[in-house]
């Protein structure tokens, strides 16, 4: 994510050296024959109540309706999972909507809400390793996630449509999910709107039907996804659909801006963009490319939505294009998307990189070194705000965004550039399509480069005092 401005808040310099238990991806080893409900929180204090543990999700098939002149969504959501425990209850994070009727395994499942959650309880416990599918159908008015530190993220009703977006959650507000994204799952999409509305989500595009008024609008992810990289844009929309490097490329623009404005002008540069952050980082990482602008105030970000970003439209306020918001998210497609968080904390290792990402793109496109951004931010950098743990209310803060970037340049000083990019390189290969820590990361470099690393990352990253320019 990249916003308008950053938030600048006060945090303690704390470096968080284990990582949370998750949901999906922790095991219960525990092999006797009780069954046990779920638990039904991800124990993230950075999301509170947020995902669910008993069992991990391999896949999600959405089918939903949406009538922009009610706003009003229908859906049925099949959720593709195995039980990582003996599974007596299982919960699903689902805000608002209302809930017709849930089977486990085509069996019909007694559920209720119990606030954000849906609570569901299968006819017979399911053994841990069993895999199992739950289809939910439900309905209602989709609404937004107030929140007074971060911002409102979720379902936003629009004049002409409506946009799903946000982090670090949105997902929940129109279907049902594990919503945390150490649970990462493949995703089918299909999204009916009504005739001349485009229905934009991520992946690789599908068939497009028609029927009665009415248009169906097909998408599929293949990668493993964090629930949160999730989109879905509908409006009127000027979408361009076709290829590069052998992949579909789709962009989409709102049918109000010029064809030739500074929003489609930066859209036509993701391909460029892409490639040259293949050569630094790996090969891209997804089957699909593209990016979405939105011209809603109200949102004041950009966002990595999994191989499709979405801009805000205060990036191209100033009537020119803006390359290096498109390098910061398309660098995300590596760094948050490709390889995920396992849990908040970590968040510099999405955003110190996608910053990063644009010193690099910046020197190679002419302009400032990244040597030489890295000693400007040095200088004017506040040493209290960690990168890493960096409290809720500064997920989005300058310490994880430019702090974080200062610490991956001094590695690159520290180990030279050779070992470096090889390192990250390999990096996003052996971790692609999983989840990682801080910890993770610094016991990677460390192999990789057959030398002690971590003093060198917890001064940058996390030390209270100005580390000395290696």
């Amino acid at each position: 994510m990249r916003r308008i401005r950053s938030k600048v808040l006060l945090a303690a310099a704390v470096v968080a050296a284990t990582t949370l238990a998750t949901a999906g991806c922790t095991s219960d080893r525990d092999d006797r024959s009780e069954f046990r409900p779920g638990a039904a929180d991800a124990r993230d204090p950075y999301v509170p109540g947020r995902g669910n543990g008993g069992y991990d999700v391999s896949g999600y098939r959405l089918r939903v309706r949406y009538d922009p002149a009610t706003d009003r969504l229908t859906g049925r959501a099949t959720v593709t999972a195995t039980a990582t425990g003996n599974l007596s209850r299982l919960n699903l994070d689902l805000i608002g909507m209302d809930v017709s009727g849930v089977t486990v395994s085509g069996a019909a499942a007694r559920h209720r809400r119990d606030g954000s959650e849906l609570v569901i309880t299968p006819p017979r416990g399911l053994p841990r390793g069993t895999g199992f599918t739950v289809e939910v159908d439900y309905a209602g008015v989709p609404t937004a996630v107030p929140d007074g530190e971060l911002g409102s993220g979720g379902f936003l009703h629009t004049a002409d449509g409506a946009i799903a977006l946000g982090q670090p959650e949105s997902a929940a507000t129109w279907f049902p999910v594990n919503d945390h994204p150490s649970d990462k799952a493949t995703y089918d999409i299909e999204v009916t709107v009504p005739d001349g509305l485009a229905a934009l989500s991520n992946g690789v595009p599908g068939e497009r039907s028609s029927t009665g008024g009415w248009t169906t609008w097909r998408w599929a992810e293949r990668a493993p996804m964090a629930s949160y990289l999730t989109t879905l844009v509908i409006g009127d929309y000027r979408v361009e659909t076709g290829t590069h490097a052998g992949r579909p490329m789709v962009t989409a623009v709102p049918a109000s801006l010029p064809a030739t404005g500074p929003e489609a002008a930066s859209l036509a540069r993701t391909g460029e963009i892409a490639d040259f952050l293949a050569s630094r980082f790996g090969p891209y990482p997804f089957d699909s490319y593209g990016g979405i602008v939105v011209t809603d105030s109200r949102i004041g970000y950009a966002l990595e939505t999994q191989s499709r970003p979405v801009y805000g439209p205060g990036f191209f306020s100033g009537g020119r294009p803006n390359p290096s918001v498109v390098v910061h998210e398309l660098a995300h497609q590596w760094f948050g998307d490709s390889v995920s968080l396992a849990s908040w904390q970590d968040i510099w290792l999405n955003e110190g990189f996608a910053t990063y990402a644009e010193w690099l793109w910046t020197e190679h496109d002419g302009g400032r070194t990244a040597q030489r951004a890295f000693e400007l931010r040095h200088a004017v950098t506040d040493w209290s705000q960690p990168a890493v743990d960096p409290g809720r209310a500064a997920m989005f803060g300058d310490g994880v965004y430019q702090r974080g970037a200062l610490a991956v340049h001094a590695l690159r000083r520290t180990v030279g550039d050779e070992t470096f990019f090889r390192l990250l390189s390999g990096w996003t290969e052996e971790r692609r399509g999983g989840v990682a820590s801080t910890a993770d990361f610094a016991g990677y470099a460390e192999r990789v480069a057959a030398r002690p690393l971590r003093p060198l990352l917890d001064a940058w990253l996390a030390g209270g005092v100005a580390p000395a320019l290696p």
